[in-house]
């Protein structure tokens, strides 16, 4: 029988869409909105942008485009892992930072249930997931001791084994289970997610005999969510990791043209770079569902990364990026829509709208006699919070803010697969707009390199000596 997400009608039911009207100057006003002839003007530009990213993908320096279809039988193979082994295990603990955790967050937060480290019932025997993508000793301290690491299966996550953050979790997690379980063990709590052919991680996996997965060479942190990175602690949760597969290539068909108004990544991507260069850089995401809150901060690592830089391709300085915010709704309408409303026209805000919630709850009844809290007797906690979203949507538009509209008909795996490979690919098309690259990450190399001078790492002695002899501070600034 076929799957599901294989169906063409249940695929259609399940797009996710874009709203784009509230962009316009037929919404907003002619001050700050857009007209047809705008988009139609970027065009050419657009045309040229989307061979460029053809022929990147032929020369296979895309790699987030190929996951969808490379990553199948991949999929299949972690699901028969997992399958055989998240039994032993009562918890699941992610080593990794930004692009090796934010992703697994997004997942866990939008696929799960809210409470799932908390509820057995709805876990159905499947392990506890934790994600201590920092480096804060009271808080790693807090997990470790906390965790019955005899049924604790580790991922460490790191393309190179060079990360300081990741292999420093690593090293310490990796001491406790040999110090308590001894060093045969190792290979028992441990999965590696990093390069094959290349870099620390692999090494000490092979010495380890540590089961591994790979992480493709052209995909980078930020874009391989869609990649064992993701997937592995994803389907050791219980989600169908091949129909988030099935989402994103359901997405990548839909987005197989250069046609501005029949492409939303493009069309979303060509949108908030007139706003940008317009003076409007701030790009808040506003999610009116807790289950979307976390890909918001997917999101401002995804945006931020990849088109905050200080040169073009050819080297001019330009110091571009729009600048990616979370928010969510409703909790936000009482601490940011004040300066949504009122404050400088700076913002495209996005919300995350949800059609059908995955619980339905009635609201109370009762006080009859006072009518400013008796009216939300008999509706729903589900058309609150959609009329708080829609209301504040009307709102921004009548004060001629900027804001656009993406629509998830439920979240599953399949939207969410859909949701993630679009704006990995229009990402992609507005790093072609601004004429930067969007897959490095220089600036965040240089803090890297004066950590690893300090800490002692061979061949970084230069960032050392610079750490050190960086000027004082003035004593009578620090009050």
């Amino acid at each position: 029988m076929s799957k599901k997400y294989e169906d063409d009608s249940w695929q259609e039911r399940m797009k996710i869409k874009l709203d784009i009207n509230n962009m316009f100057a037929k919404k907003i006003g002619g001050e700050h909105g857009y007209t047809p002839k705008d988009i139609n003007n970027m065009q050419s530009q657009a045309n040229d942008a989307h061979q460029a990213i053809l022929a990147a993908k032929e020369k296979e320096r895309l790699g987030f485009m190929e996951l969808p279809e490379t990553h199948q039988k991949i999929a299949a193979e972690i699901k028969k892992y997992v399958q055989a082994n998240y039994q032993n295990y009562d918890n699941f603990v992610v080593l990794g930072i930004g692009g090796s955790a934010l992703g697994n967050i997004a997942l866990q937060t939008a696929l799960n249930h809210p409470y799932y480290n908390l509820n057995e019932q709805v876990r159905d025997g499947y392990p506890r997931l934790f994600v201590p993508d920092n480096v804060d000793p009271v808080r790693l301290n807090g997990l470790l001791e906390t965790l019955d690491l005899e049924k604790t299966l580790f991922n460490v996550i790191s393309k190179s084994g060079g990360t300081a953050e990741t292999m420093s979790q690593f090293l310490t997690a990796r001491n406790l289970i040999a110090e308590k379980l001894g060093a045969e063990a190792v290979a028992e709590h441990f999965i590696a997610t990093t390069s094959q052919d290349s870099g620390n991680l692999i090494k000490i996996a092979k010495q380890e005999g540590i089961k591994t997965y790979y992480i493709p060479e052209n995909v980078g942190g930020r874009f391989s969510v869609l990649s064992p990175v993701g997937l592995v602690s994803a389907a050791f949760t219980g989600v169908d990791i091949e129909e988030l597969l099935a989402g994103a290539r359901y997405m990548a068909q839909l987005c197989d043209t250069e046609d501005l108004w029949a492409n939303p990544a493009y069309l979303n991507a060509t949108l908030h770079y007139l706003a940008d260069q317009d003076g409007k850089p701030m790009s808040v995401m506003m999610p009116y569902s807790h289950s979307l809150k976390d890909i918001a901060d997917w999101y401002r690592q995804l945006w931020a990364e990849s088109l905050g830089k200080k040169v073009t391709r050819e080297g001019e300085v330009v110091h571009v990026g729009p600048t990616p915010i979370k928010a969510l709704g409703a909790t936000d309408q009482h601490s940011q829509a004040q300066l949504y409303m009122e404050g400088p026209f700076d913002k495209v805000v996005t919300f995350l709208e949800v059609e059908e919630f995955k619980e339905q709850l009635e609201i109370g009844s009762g006080y009859d006699e006072i009518a400013g809290v008796s009216y939300l007797g008999g509706t729903t906690f589900n058309q609150l919070i959609t009329t708080e979203k829609k209301a504040t949507e009307l709102a921004l538009t009548k004060k001629e803010r900027l804001n656009c509209t993406v629509i998830f008909p439920e979240i599953n795996e399949f939207t969410m697969g859909q949701f993630i490979y679009m704006y990995e690919l229009q990402t992609a098309f507005a790093g072609e707009l601004y004429n930067i690259d969007a897959f490095n990450q220089p600036g965040v190399e240089l803090g890297k390199e004066y950590t690893y001078g300090v800490l002692g790492r061979e061949g970084f002695s230069e960032m050392k000596d610079e750490f050190d002899g960086r000027p004082s501070k003035d004593g009578n600034l620090i009050i």
